[in-house]
């Protein structure tokens, strides 16, 4: 009990007092001392409920997932049926009603059809995602299934809030909370955004980047009439571009789509100065813009983004390696804004902000000093209450528990995490499941001192005694805190934080420090007497 090596009571003195020097930064920001610039400063990040911040709710269109999912089940069909060998022919596509029908040349090539359609029909489920139906013996009609739908829907709203997620992390905001609330609803809420007009405008792009060869065949007068060529659609020119106001006619299928792109950054035309984004494809991605480039040169293609050409170049030569320029009289805001959106990818499916409101700071300050408040308030009567009970060892436990505090403060600094309202709860938790082990500690050296064992004997049977207690207790407390923290969201993950961090802080001081110092005590003073 006496024998505590050296290179053990350096390595506790050095965690703890490292960690309550990274709780500094925190502790000081509310007053006017200042952190010196040239040491780490670790600070903690306040909720959304604690320091104000945008909270915006977006909703997904299943409708538009729906008509994408057509039109991508209509070039995989035309794919399909140009690669096979024989060739099967066929025409008259149409997506009316929500569906894809086709007629084949020859009623002979129905069974072949099928078969080559299947893959594509089951997609990676068991259950078909799409009903395939063949009418007057050469019209096939393909439906999607509700559990086809179902799934296309929940896909598109993970990866759209991956994406989101992506988009704010780029802002180098702290800590957002972006979760799903619904089937087709996301929240996000981004903690000391006071002004989320950058925000919206990121979050409302959907970034669908598409490459699509111009219809040189569409008359001026068509266009203008809405008119597109069977196999084309119309696309109107973005605003700040010199054909602003007008209309262009391109290839419907064929193009390509930007989701392989890789790389995205803004910069300038060598040429001009003028801002512009720089795209890198993947391999596959690349090697599809070098093929389209290399046999259409001459012919102009369009950038088409969110709907609307940006540009109409024409392919002079072909571009290999799969780089590319994308310019469309851009801003310089503009031009970083399109790049952190296609570097984080498109949204698979338009997002529309049906709610958006500003939590100001004043009611999380607000809850801060009330919190801090209620626990000062606990802490100085559980303080009174340890040092009158137990003497020297209540003040040990009144030091453990002070350090504890400022060790949990320093170690979520550290680790970044965010305080909020809840958190502050679990902070007082931490109180008093900090102050409950010193309690079964002193309790259980009193119970030794009655049986009649002497006092180092007594002080280290009670330690070796209540620790099995406190560390049966914090072990199911942990796995209560990690459930919390992986089924739970927002608020209630932040509480599990703060608890999860306390219980071993808790410990630490509790069972460590606290020996570490009576067992010092002990060893210079030999005492004949414990009062306790």
């Amino acid at each position: 009990m006496l024998e505590f090596p050296t290179w053990k009571k350096i390595w506790l003195w050095g965690l703890a007092l490292l960690m309550v020097a990274a709780a500094m930064p925190s502790m000081l920001s509310s007053t006017n001392i200042r952190w010196p610039e040239a040491l780490p400063s670790p600070t903690v990040n306040l909720g959304l409920d604690l320091a104000g911040g945008s909270h915006i709710l977006l909703e997904a269109d299943p409708a538009q997932v729906a008509a994408q999912r057509l039109e991508n089940m209509e070039e995989t069909v035309r794919n399909t049926f140009r690669n096979a060998e024989p060739r099967i022919r066929a025409g008259d596509f149409s997506t009316r009603n929500n569906q894809l029908s086709f007629m084949l040349d020859s009623s002979a090539d129905v069974d072949r059809a099928r078969e080559l359609l299947l893959p594509a029909i089951n997609g990676q489920g068991i259950v078909a995602e799409w009903d395939l139906e063949v009418v007057d013996e050469t019209r096939m009609v393909l439906t999607q299934s509700d559990s086809g739908s179902e799934t296309a829907v929940s896909n598109a709203m993970e990866s759209a809030t991956e994406v989101v997620r992506k988009r704010i992390d780029a802002l180098g905001t702290r800590e957002p909370t972006i979760i799903r609330q619904g089937d087709t609803r996301i929240v996000v809420q981004v903690p000391g955004l006071q002004d989320p007009d950058q925000l919206k405008e990121l979050l409302g792009q959907t970034a669908k980047l598409e490459f699509r060869l111009v219809d040189d065949q569409a008359l001026p007068t068509d266009i203008a009439a809405g008119i597109a060529n069977p196999g084309s659609r119309i696309y109107p020119y973005a605003d700040g571009t010199p054909e602003q106001g007008t209309s262009l006619a391109v290839i419907r299928l064929g193009g390509i789509q930007g989701d392989s792109l890789t790389e995205a950054r803004s910069g300038v035309d060598p040429q001009d100065n003028s801002p512009v984004v720089n795209i890198q494809f993947d391999s596959q991605g690349g090697a599809k813009f070098a093929k389209l480039s290399s046999e259409n040169v001459g012919k102009r293609f369009a950038i088409i983004l969110d709907g609307e050409v940006i540009s109409s170049p024409v392919f002079r030569e072909p571009i290999l390696g799969g780089a590319a320029q994308i310019s469309g009289s851009f801003t310089t805001e503009e031009a970083y804004g399109l790049a952190i959106s296609l570097q984080s990818g498109a949204l698979p499916v338009d997002l529309t902000i049906v709610e958006e409101r500003t939590v100001g700071p004043d009611l999380g300050a607000d809850s801060i000093k009330r919190g801090m408040i209620a626990m000062l308030i606990g802490s100085v009567a559980v303080i009174a209450l340890m040092m009158a009970s137990y003497g020297r060892f209540g003040v040990y436990a009144t030091a453990a528990l002070l350090i504890n505090v400022l060790m949990l403060l320093g170690i979520m600094a550290v680790m970044n995490t965010t305080l909020t309202l809840p958190g502050i709860a679990g902070f007082v938790l931490t109180v008093g499941a900090a102050v409950d082990a010193n309690v079964l500690i002193n309790e259980r050296i009193r119970e030794e001192r009655k049986r009649g064992r002497r006092i180092i004997a007594a002080v280290e049977n009670g330690y070796k005694e209540a620790s099995r207690a406190i560390y049966d207790a914090n072990i199911t407390n942990f796995i209560a805190g990690v459930l919390l923290f992986l089924f739970g969201s927002g608020p209630i993950r932040g509480f599990a934080v703060v608890l999860i961090i306390g219980l071993f802080t808790s410990v630490f001081t509790a069972v460590f420090l606290t020996r570490m110092w009576v067992a010092g005590w002990l060893k210079k003073n030999r005492p004949t007497e414990l009062h306790i």
